[in-house]
């Protein structure tokens, strides 16, 4: 990186003294003229100012923002453009729910199906390595904690992909003493979706003569009924959960309204005065710098929402109910990323690394053109990207959190900590190594995984067991 004297601005400060006044015309031409990287650089920097105007209430200036930011993204351009594009249309949704029937008519029509949702899921497992890293570490967990039990009851808390059971299967069927018998309670919203994996694990289990049982439970995770799971006695259980608590602490949000709007008004202005401080000379350079090389938060900002400290009744009490089952083993993967900070500005500035780093994995490894990419990028990573700046309250699901954070709440719950298996770590890494790209890595931290894109940490997994 090129170092700066003194009297030298960051481009970030050069274009923060650019006007956004559209008397430069429409639409501005000189926008064009940019290069890839002043064009990166100048799309972060009205994606901050927008969403500054945003929070802020200033409606005409954040649509001039919006207008110019128009001009240079794309859904199907650089990493940038397409993250931007995604942005905006966050902040201009954010914006139209001032106007609640503007808002409902224009998205009437826009809502995406169930098996539409479960499709999307299936690209982001079969195009990225982050669940099937999940999935290999979570089931030799499981395998060596029920080594010698005879009778195995597994609790899968998003059951969509049968994949994960069939290795389960096939590794308990070649058990020296034999095979146990095996219970497995699957929980998702689509009957079709337990459906298929009944199936699809009942047909593997018969041609390897294991005695199955599954379980189906039609269920959203916050309305679950802890007694259909029929844990019995004398069953060795294991809990599986991929991507699924964070969204109970969107149950909790009446928590953040002890936060004064004027309070969060200045964290705004403070987290866009900070962005605008940056000295990074490239996009790139820009894109693998921590968040907190961006901005320094304050000392209590580990608590700067309080739905991001430990004390959450909702998923405290599902933390609590699933304690009281006395599982043998509970597996929890979630997404490494503090998206539920209680202002604006901190869960944009936060997010943008994150999905910066999403993106930049398929930038890396598909095409520009396809049509998966494409309809990955919109129908997910845009669509929780739109939850957590468009969103408040309730309605805001995407909450991920980082790992120290899960640790916090399962402790009070009453779980341990238990290492994760070394042959797992093994044969984690040697399936990132096949995909044969430099960028995954894995970083083993207390027994726990993070996996990563270059050092962007993105999702944890981590093995618990009761505490008694």
């Amino acid at each position: 990186m090129v170092s700066m004297s003194q009297d030298e601005s960051s481009p970030l400060q050069v274009f923060s003294m650019m006007s956004l006044s559209p008397n430069l015309g429409s639409p501005y031409p000189w926008l064009s003229e940019l290069k890839s990287e002043e064009r990166g650089l100048y799309l972060i920097h009205l994606l901050l100012t927008c969403a500054n105007h945003v929070a802020n209430g200033s409606i005409e200036s954040a649509n001039i923002a919006l207008e110019q930011i128009s001009q240079l993204a794309s859904p199907d351009g650089d990493t940038m453009q397409r993250i931007a594009a995604y942005f905006t249309e966050a902040l201009a949704d954010r914006i139209l729910k001032a106007w609640p029937g503007l808002h409902k008519a224009l998205n009437s029509t826009r809502g995406t199906s169930a098996l539409e949702e479960f499709l999307v899921r299936k690209l982001f497992f079969e195009m990225f390595p982050f669940l099937k890293v999940s999935f290999v570490l979570t089931n030799q967990a499981i395998i060596e904690a029920m080594e010698g039990e005879k009778m195995v009851h597994v609790i899968d808390l998003n059951a969509a992909e049968p994949v994960q059971w069939v290795a389960v299967i096939q590794a308990l069927s070649s058990r020296p003493e034999g095979p146990p018998h095996l219970k497995i309670t699957g929980i998702h919203q689509q009957k079709e979706v337990l459906d298929q994996m009944a199936h699809r694990l009942t047909e593997e289990a018969e041609k390897l003569d294991i005695p199955f049982q599954f379980n189906p439970i039609v269920s959203k995770l916050e309305d679950l009924d802890i007694e259909k799971l029929r844990v019995k006695t004398g069953e060795a259980l294991a809990i599986s959960s991929v991507l699924q608590l964070h969204s109970l602490l969107a149950f909790d949000d009446e928590l953040v309204r002890n936060k004064s709007p004027l309070a969060s008004k200045n964290l705004n202005g403070i987290h866009m005065q900070r962005a605008l401080q940056m000295n990074q000379s490239t996009l790139g350079e820009l894109l693998e710098k921590d968040a907190v090389n961006v901005y320094s938060t304050s000392p209590d900002s580990a608590s700067s929402s309080p739905l991001s400290s430990t004390v959450s009744t909702k998923v405290d009490a599902f933390l609590n109910a699933l304690w009281g089952l006395s599982p043998k083993l509970m597996v929890v993967t979630e997404q490494d990323s503090n998206h539920n900070g209680s202002t604006l500005m901190e869960r944009l500035l936060e997010s943008l690394y994150s999905y910066a780093a999403l993106f930049d994995c398929l930038e890396s490894t598909v095409p520009r053109a396809s049509m998966e990419r494409l309809k990955l990028e919109k129908m997910l990573f845009g669509s929780e990207i739109k939850n957590i700046i468009s969103c408040e309250g309730a309605e805001r699901k995407e909450r991920h959190e980082k790992l120290e954070k899960w640790i916090q709440r399962l402790d009070l719950a009453g779980f341990r900590h238990v290492p994760l298996s070394y042959y797992g770590m093994l044969q984690a890494r040697r399936l990132l190594q096949g995909y044969n790209c430099d960028g995954y890595k894995m970083k083993e931290e207390n027994g726990c995984v993070v996996t990563c894109w270059q050092d962007r940490p993105l999702f944890s997994v981590s093995a618990w067991r009761c505490r008694k």
